[in-house]
């Protein structure tokens, strides 16, 4: 099962019985898991045939396709819940893939590594170099992550576009400090999202 931050705000803000859509869906655990405890309808989208293959394995209703080609076979406000957890920092152009989520789903939840966090920053800062981390662990030319985003881009982006943020949740940092300055000491940012 998967053990991050960011899963049980996913798993406790989506409503029992939703119909979801759960983008970059991967082998199908979170979908596994909000199938089990919340009896969702979900679908899960991902483009690596090996994820869809062990998403299937798990009972799940999984499609390949390629977020950044558009969701346009997916009708306006067809899923209540949209989740996007911890793939926006692969994409080429996630402001767009955003846009999208928020037309097709009545809400979002969206979830990233915060690169701001402060031990990111030291890291950069002492060894002069990209830093790795658990939930970063690739080295600056093998990875996957194209565009590293901070809590406060992710929120600047979100204005920026005219994205509500009905409410967020921080992991990983230092208690009381993660809620008060989450762009530096939270190591992972959780947000439920809605078109305003």
């Amino acid at each position: 099962m998967i053990q991050r931050g960011d899963i049980e705000a996913i798993v406790t803000w989506v409503p029992a019985g939703s119909k979801v859509l759960d983008l970059g869906c991967g082998n199908g655990d979170l979908l596994a898991r909000l199938s089990q405890e919340k009896h969702v309808n979900g679908l899960g989208v991902d483009i690596d045939p090996a994820n869809i293959v062990a998403a299937v394995q798990k009972g799940l209703c999984v499609i390949q396709q390629d977020i950044e080609d558009g969701l346009a076979n997916f009708e306006d406000t067809h899923f209540d819940v949209v989740i996007f957890a911890y793939s926006l920092q692969v994409l080429e152009r996630p402001h767009a893939v955003l846009e999208r989520i928020v037309r097709i789903g009545k809400e979002a939840i969206i979830t990233f590594p915060n690169f701001g966090h402060w031990r990111s920053r030291l890291s950069l800062l002492f060894s002069g170099r990209m830093p790795k981390t658990k939930a970063l662990p690739y080295s600056w030319f093998d990875t996957p992550n194209i565009h590293f985003c901070t809590v406060a881009d992710f929120e600047s982006l979100c204005k920026d576009l005219n994205i509500a943020i009905a409410e967020k949740k921080m992991a990983g940092g230092i208690g009381l400090l993660a809620a008060l300055w989450p762009n530096v000491f939270a190591k992972s940012a959780s947000y439920r999202i809605t078109r305003r």
